[in-house]
């Protein structure tokens, strides 16, 4: 079997260790930094569970990764622009909340030890050149971020809960949200196109989460990173194969990419193993819900024009539709030249 390099620890980087692995291939990770998950300290992020009919969790499982990560499912979340207000429960979890970082309980820990436990070489403080390696999973183009997340994570001892806001005055073109798990805590906003505003929105969101909702908060500590999407995805350069961010895989919408990642990591490695063409597998996954996430930024930054009203008005309506809006339906392939037109214009830095 070949010796396969892959550039970047990341989770991409990572399920494709995995998969080819467990096909007897001998895998090799170069990683820059000291440890898996250094861009993260301890920030709680959403495995989102609306975008497929299937549960992420199954899908996971299918690609060979074990959950042996912290992982709490949410069926509950408090909607609101400030103004109006909107709970919205579901039968199977909207999201599972994971932890992110260098460190025991966080998905990517837990997919460190899995790939060690396997046999995966991972060479730290270590890089080669995109041209060295089969697969590279460095994350997020960062000269190319639309979005951006700056926040905090602490202690509480406020309940169980997930409050989401949409305000552009909290969260400019994004949303803030404020989440907690077993006595732990995570207030983040996430501005998109006008980054230069996340300072003054995370002040905003903090004293509305502190002020209004009486928010406790114990030994804060900072987080926050930044988001790349393309609509002109590199998915192979050379012999090379792309996946992740570093190929642009993000929702443009929201931002959630941890689905796309572990997915395209595990397709780069099923088509090194049966002799794929990656490349037409990843355009075929991913094209129809890269442009429906595409379509869904354009109508969502019309909708941030009324205040989010018609989001917290409808939020029954949403829910029931929201993996029809992620796999790229009638209406969106109609407004599609429309909305890449306005992104074009709105967001310079983007790939199409």
């Amino acid at each position: 079997m070949k010796k396969i390099k892959i550039l970047g620890s990341g989770l991409s980087g990572l399920s494709a260790a995995i998969n080819l692995i467990k096909q007897g291939h001998k895998v090799d990770i170069y990683e820059k930094n000291k440890d898996v998950g250094m861009r993260f300290h301890g920030d709680l992020q959403g495995l989102e569970n609306w975008s497929e009919k299937r549960d992420i969790l199954e899908e996971l499982k299918e690609m060979n990764i074990e959950i042996n990560f912290d992982c709490d499912p949410f069926c509950h979340m408090t909607l609101t622009n400030c103004t109006k207000t909107k709970d919205v429960f579901t039968e199977r979890p909207l999201f599972y909340l994971v932890k992110r970082g260098s460190f025991s309980g966080t998905i990517d820990y837990g997919l460190k030890e899995q790939a060690l436990k396997l046999g995966v070489k991972i060479h730290f403080e270590t890089t080669l050149s995109p041209d060295e390696v089969d697969v590279v999973a460095t994350g997020p183009i960062f000269d190319e971020a639309q979005g951006v997340v700056k926040g905090i994570i602490f202690k509480t001892d406020v309940k169980d809960m997930a409050i989401v806001v949409f305000n552009d005055e909290l969260a400019f073109k994004g949303y803030s949200y404020l989440v907690t798990t077993k006595g732990y805590g995570c207030m983040c906003t996430v501005v998109f196109n006008e980054v230069s505003r996340v300072n003054d929105c995370f002040q905003r969101t903090k004293e509305f989460f502190v002020k209004k909702l009486n928010t406790d908060i114990q030994s804060s500590k900072d987080v926050g990173g930044l988001g790349s999407f393309s609509l002109k995805n590199v998915f192979k350069e050379g012999t090379t194969l792309y996946v992740g961010e570093s190929a642009g895989l993000q929702d443009f919408l929201w931002g959630f990419g941890m689905r796309f990642a572990t997915t395209s990591g595990y397709l780069a490695a099923q088509s090194i193993i049966n002799k794929e063409d990656y490349e037409k597998i990843a355009k075929e996954h991913f094209r129809n819900r890269l442009n429906a996430s595409a379509v869904n930024r354009y109508l969502w930054e019309r909708a941030a024009k009324k205040g989010y009203s018609f989001i917290i008005n409808n939020a029954e309506f949403v829910k029931k539709n929201l993996c029809s809006m992620h796999n790229y339906h009638l209406l969106q392939r109609i407004l599609y030249p429309i909305a890449l037109s306005y992104l074009k214009k709105k967001y310079p830095k983007l790939r199409v």
